[in-house]
């Protein structure tokens, strides 16, 4: 893989999961991403346009937490992924986690979450 762009603890409210409760109310999640793109370009002239903007992948990631209903993690990272992806031609991979704060577990867990590498 290329050089890294490491974004972590983005937090967005999102409508996701199984259960009746988790469909009627919005619940904290959040997201690290991992964006693969050669930088050298950025490294060399000091100029946004030669690498990825933060912004747009922060904006990609959230839109898709807090504006589509899934019932599955796995399928979040996904859309995430494809949204990152579709960013920029330049991204090479993306790697995305994705925890739910609040798990409607029958124990006490802090988060649960899962990780995935999605790549052109």
């Amino acid at each position: 893989m290329a050089d890294l762009i490491e974004i972590r603890g983005l937090r967005a409210l999102g409508t996701i999961g199984v259960n009746p409760e988790e469909k009627d109310r919005a619940q904290p999640f959040e997201v690290d991403l991992d964006v693969h793109a050669d930088l050298r370009a950025a490294g060399r002239s000091d100029a946004l346009d030669d690498t990825i903007n933060y912004g747009s992948i922060v904006i990609a990631a959230e839109t898709v937490v807090e504006t589509e209903r899934h019932e599955l993690l796995e399928r979040v990272a996904q859309r995430i992924a494809e949204a990152v992806l579709d960013i920029d031609i330049r991204i090479e991979a993306v790697k995305v986690t994705i925890r739910k704060l609040r798990p409607p577990l029958p124990v006490d867990v802090a988060t649960a979450g899962i990780t995935i590498l999605r790549a052109r």
